[in-house]
């Protein structure tokens, strides 16, 4: 095994594409079309923070970290005069249930149930200090389905390491822009998905990479200095680090379990199409 993929990052590698359907499945997609958002992107920013309520642009800006602020600010608090966040909350979980029903294999129930019991013991041994999202989300009702189970302890895992995220991000220094730069500059997902994904315009982005070539971490071809290397790997190390929570709540053993429940599963959204690798996300097939 490679020394570099921690539990805590084998544990996300395997779970991440089973709450990643949301953003890419037909089903999250008509049913905030059905609630009445005019956008893809106010059925994201929506669905990212129903659990915290009707908020404004700057701190779904703040908490998502990597969006220009006015990409966030052309969907947010717009997109609440369509749909109350009750109302995007219940049909995001009713949508990702009936997209992982549809979409898993027959007969993965007991497998889903398993899962489910996992995750919700890692869940329950997180912590939520200045993890707004992850917070939120450790709030909402579980869902009776097994499906839904899983769908909700793995967006609360996901928000739980993004959240750690952000708070390495930010004692490195870094902005959001900063951060993207630094892995599209390291080889994680190409500039072209990125930036047109998180709204940056041309001159954001040049500026942001000045920035980077002031601070010495990126040199003036756009790639990764000594130091650049060296800082996205302590990046990685410490969101790993601030990732610690579940891994202990469920101990070597339920790891492995987990992993090993969840890695086909994974594997079959990937290889039937249902979740696109690669992908702005950076998951990878497990």
């Amino acid at each position: 095994m490679d020394p570099q993929r921690t539990p805590a990052r084998r544990l996300w590698e395997a779970v991440e594409p089973l709450h990643a359907v949301v953003y890419f499945a037909p089903e999250p997609a008509a049913a905030a079309k059905a609630l009445g958002l005019p956008s893809w992107w106010m059925g994201y920013f929506t669905g990212r923070v129903a659990p915290l309520g009707p908020l404004d642009a700057p701190p779904v800006t703040a908490m998502l970290f990597g969006f220009a602020p006015s990409m966030v600010a052309r969907s947010l608090p717009d997109a609440w005069a369509y749909a109350s966040p009750e109302a995007v909350l219940a049909a995001r979980l009713d949508a990702v249930r009936a997209t992982l029903e549809r979409a898993l294999p027959p007969g993965s129930e007991d497998r889903l149930e398993r899962l489910a019991e996992l995750l919700e013991q890692a869940v329950a041994g997180c912590r939520y200090d200045g993890r707004p999202l992850a917070a939120g989300w450790s709030g909402v009702r579980r869902p009776a389905s097994a499906a839904g189970r899983v769908w909700l302890a793995a967006t609360v895992l996901r928000e739980h390491r993004g959240d750690g995220h952000v708070l390495a991000a930010v004692g490195a220094g870094l902005r959001g822009l900063d951060a993207t730069l630094t892995l599209v500059a390291d080889g994680g997902v190409p500039q072209e998905t990125f930036q047109a994904n998180r709204g940056w315009t041309e001159a954001e982005w040049e500026d942001g990479r000045r920035r980077l070539v002031a601070r010495g971490l990126l040199d003036r071809t756009t790639r990764p200095t000594r130091a650049g290397e060296a800082l996205r790997r302590q990046l990685e190390e410490d969101t790993d680090r601030l990732a610690a929570d579940p891994v202990a709540a469920l101990g070597e053993s339920g790891v492995e379990e987990a992993i090993g429940l969840a890695v086909p599963l994974s594997r079959h959204l990937v290889d039937t199409g249902v979740l696109p690798v690669p992908n702005p996300i950076g998951v990878p097939r497990p």
